[in-house]
């Protein structure tokens, strides 16, 4: 009877499964939709894909890369159902970029380009975690964010957040004024850095009642 798994499959698969299992443990610690198991399923389907496209030409004829051809359009279709848009931002553009990328180490591996695939993996992390690192600490990304802001005195903590907003060419993209009790509580929505989030947060603190971030999401995450 013909054995068709040997090491060396067993190998690529393994390296498919890890490199995209690495990438997609940072997708899980930063909480992005696709974590550990897509990622990592996305780089071993791929290689899966690429070693099958070669076997089934080598046993049936035709061409080696025909199966494999038809990752990136699939992977294109993945892709598109992660990406959403609304609230003025578009959501989920690195996770596509990601998962489409990841695709690509998959093919590698399978194709057994293991130090290119290494490699690759290696960038794609550097990226997601060094890069992304700087665009929050140097403010070079923005999120939509809800805030609310709960004080005594609602006329003058509407003008308040707006100047601050002002000075920061940040507008506010919704607000929501309403009285509770003894207190006034505004909610609104902004798209700023995380360092604009800080400054506004103790510029409006020092005024005096409660403010707090709600949700936030980037416009490009």
């Amino acid at each position: 009877m013909f054995f068709d798994l040997n090491l060396q499959i067993i190998g690529k698969l393994l390296l498919a499964a890890a490199l995209g299992g690495l990438i997609g443990l940072e997708r899980e610690f930063r909480r992005r939709p696709a974590g550990l198991r897509t990622n990592m399923f996305l780089c071993l389907g791929s290689a899966m894909f690429t070693l099958l496209s070669v076997a089934a030409a080598d046993r049936f004829g035709g061409d080696h890369v025909r199966i494999a051809a038809q990752i990136i359009p699939g992977i294109g279709f993945i892709g598109a159902g992660a990406i959403l848009r609304g609230r003025g931002g578009v959501v989920g553009l690195t996770t596509a970029a990601t998962m489409f990328v990841v695709a690509s180490v998959g093919i590698a591996v399978g194709a057994g380009l293991y130090v290119t695939a290494i490699f690759a993996a290696a960038l794609i992390l550097l990226a997601l975690t060094f890069l992304g690192w700087l665009e929050e600490h140097y403010g070079l990304k923005t999120r939509i964010l809800t805030f609310r802001y709960t004080a005594a005195d609602a006329q003058a903590m509407l003008n308040r957040t707006h100047e601050i907003l002002d000075e920061m060419h940040a507008p506010m993209l919704r607000y929501d004024l309403r009285r509770v009790g003894e207190e006034s509580v505004l909610e609104f929505d902004a798209e700023i850095s995380t360092p604009q989030e800080r400054e506004m947060a103790n510029r409006l603190s020092g005024f005096g009642g409660h403010f707090e971030a709600l949700t936030g999401r980037s416009r490009r995450e």
